[in-house]
């Protein structure tokens, strides 16, 4: 399910741009005074990039898409704003191979700042056998 190759102490680089559709005030278009909020990157957006960065860095060491992961934990600072159309650089290390259980380190700047820095832990999954309980989860649920 994973390569013996994913070890603690792959490290990994990754690039994305801030969009406008990223920014507070489109995060909850529905929310009236979000509408009047910083005209930044949204910290909600800035958690899946970080992500995104880590899905990313293992893809390789998976058989995807027939096996893919799931974020269980996120435990970041974020401490700079970044305004739309600036570039961001992120830089991970994975710390922990424990089974289908996979945990980061991760960091972030802008064009100036370093905007964000923490953990995050993935599992790796079945898609097949995780629809089919989500289908289930929704069935029960009447959706």
């Amino acid at each position: 399910m994973i390569s013996p190759d994913l070890q603690p102490g792959l490290k990994f680089e990754d690039r994305f741009r801030v969009e406008d559709f990223m920014t507070v005030p489109r995060l909850y278009p529905t929310v009236d005074f979000c509408a009047d909020m910083p005209d930044v990157l949204a910290t909600g957006y800035m958690v899946g990039i970080m992500e995104l960065a880590c899905t990313r860095a293992i893809m390789r060491y998976v058989d995807w898409p027939r096996v893919q992961s799931v974020g269980t934990m996120v435990n970041f600072t974020h401490t700079a704003a970044t305004p739309p159309g600036m570039s961001l650089r992120i830089a991970g290390e994975v710390l922990e191979v424990d089974g289908r259980r996979l945990r980061f380190r991760v960091e972030a700047w802008d064009d100036h700042d370093k905007i964000c820095e923490g953990t995050h832990e993935r599992f790796v999954i079945d898609p097949a056998k995780f629809n089919g309980k989500l289908a289930e989860k929704k069935n029960k649920a009447g959706l």
